[in-house]
């Protein structure tokens, strides 16, 4: 049963609440002139960051509508990485617009069958407007990169270059992402570099801190530790008899691992102590429970093949053939990570962001993933106006869209056209200007061209693809048909029901 079942006028206040609440949370960080968030820990940690979904996450938020919300937000920083806070403010007003045409009296079900409408025909009209990138030459990409990336002109020309680096074939490829060859690290210069970060040391001081050459490397995607007995195994004559077995087999595996001249040897899990050893003296690079991303992002840029704890029973030539190659590694002992450069395997490059403090580190390397996503999406499918210009034009168009509409479905349109002026809106505001007077004297002149909007450092019209204010299309398409999803889930509930505990 229902622990409260309050009056429908009450429920849709209880959303708008819980909504309005989420909006006031990242609005203000919006556009060129947003502001930053802090955020403090029962701790007293603190994390100072302008990006919408980490503001959402860390967040102490219990409502299930505003939860509900922020899964949204996640979803849609998964799958294009950025445009989180558009997405919360697009979803919010047609959450708030939806609700209250269902409180003036209009069927829920004809205000949803609006909304989906109204979002299906504005991402199609944002699709056929949008303008191709033909090569990663093309000045336009450094654009998008350079506004996603909060006008940081270092961070948008690292990203260009390491997108320029890592060439587009690997950007065309199914499941690459541009966002994940950015590291950041405490106390580092900036750079792009071609090869592979590991956040990691040697194991052992008697390996050498640098390798140089027709480097052979293997990737062990296990742990390099013998097989275990079960306690109750030792306490037996045979199964203490079995245990000295697999210790001197595993040094069999070791002393062939050796002999077929690894150099490197690249581990997901811990080293025992023997096999540390063994490999320290042979003069082996050994470096243990390295991160599963960058264990396989070595493994594609060296051509090796991951492979199990088992593999190395096999003759050393077939052994070889799962090694990959690169012509240099070394370790940078003070700042904790090792380079490998020179990889036989794809190209890849990272993208390494620096700062003086650990904290300023993470909120650069957070921007930088945005202008690398942006990038790469904007390479892929399409550049469009940014500065809330493009879907204040969708807005024009729904207009027209909707007067040829007949029946309720109308007044979800409206809550469509209502949500696309936000965005511009929220931006202007920001800049320290009337929202209200600069939507009316944009939206008359978008009659002649749809890629004007306000210059926030002048306050004047102009055309924001000439200016280079740019957005990838596919950000905005995806941020309002996710917005649309989130807000027709919200406004189909009736009631809020707690659940048992599960036994």
């Amino acid at each position: 049963m229902p622990i409260e079942q309050e009056g429908q006028y009450n429920l849709l206040d209880n959303h708008s609440q819980a909504v309005r609440a989420l909006m006031a949370a990242v609005e203000h960080t919006l556009g060129p002139k947003g502001m930053d968030t802090m955020l403090i820990g029962e701790n007293g940690d603190i994390v100072l960051t302008n990006d919408g979904v980490t503001i959402l996450n860390l967040m102490e938020v219990n409502h299930p509508v505003a939860r509900l919300l922020i899964q949204g937000v996640n979803g849609q920083q998964k799958a294009v990485g950025d445009g989180t806070t558009t997405t919360t403010l697009l979803a919010g007003e047609i959450i708030l617009q939806g609700l209250e045409q269902i409180r003036k009296g209009v069927p829920t079900a004809q205000v949803i069958k609006g909304i989906e409408q109204a979002v299906e025909q504005a991402c199609q009209q944002m699709k056929a407007e949008a303008f191709q990138i033909e090569n990663l030459q093309d000045g336009r990409l450094y654009h998008a990169a350079h506004i996603a990336g909060r006008e940081n002109e270092e961070i948008a020309q690292l990203i260009l270059a390491g997108a320029q680096l890592i060439g587009e074939e690997q950007l065309y490829r199914e499941n690459f992402l541009l966002a994940d060859r950015v590291a950041s690290l405490e106390g580092v210069e900036s750079q792009v570099f071609e090869g592979v970060l590991i956040e990691k040391k040697r194991l052992h001081i008697a390996m050498p801190t640098e390798l140089e050459g027709d480097l052979s490397i293997l990737v062990l995607d296990d742990a390099l530790e013998p097989e275990e007995l079960d306690k109750q195994a030792l306490t037996t004559e045979s199964g203490f008899q079995r245990y000295l077995a697999i210790k001197e087999e595993f040094k069999e595996q070791i002393a062939n691992l050796i002999q077929s001249g690894v150099q490197a040897v690249f581990v997901d899990r811990g080293v025992d102590g023997v096999a540390e050893e063994m490999l320290a003296d042979a003069g082996v690079f050994v470096a243990a429970r390295v991160p599963h991303r960058q264990l396989l992002d070595l493994a594609e840029y060296t051509g090796a093949k991951l492979i199990r704890r088992t593999t190395l029973n096999q003759k050393t030539e077939l052994l070889r053939q799962h090694f990959g190659q690169a012509k240099h590694i070394i370790e940078n002992e003070k700042l904790g990570h090792i380079k490998i450069s020179g990889g036989q395997g794809k190209p890849l490059a990272t993208i390494l962001i620096g700062a003086s403090t650990a904290e300023v580190a993470r909120e650069k390397e957070r921007i930088a993933k945005d202008a690398a996503a942006s990038l790469q999406s904007a390479f892929l499918h399409g550049i469009t106006a940014g500065g809330g210009a493009r879907e204040l034009a969708a807005a024009r168009y729904l207009e027209q869209y909707r007067n040829e509409l007949q029946g309720l479905s109308a007044f979800g349109v409206d809550c469509v056209i209502a949500a696309l002026k936000k965005p511009f809106m929220q931006i202007v505001t920001n800049a320290g200007f009337n929202a209200l007077e600069k939507l009316t004297e944009v939206y008359q002149q978008q009659q002649s061209n749809p890629n004007l909007a306000l210059d926030c450092d002048t306050g004047k019209v102009v055309d924001l693809l000439e200016a280079g204010i740019i957005d990838p299309v596919y950000v905005k398409i995806h941020a309002l048909r996710t917005a649309g999803e989130v807000a027709t889930a919200i406004l189909r509930v009736h009631i809020i029901v707690k659940k048992r505990i599960s036994e």
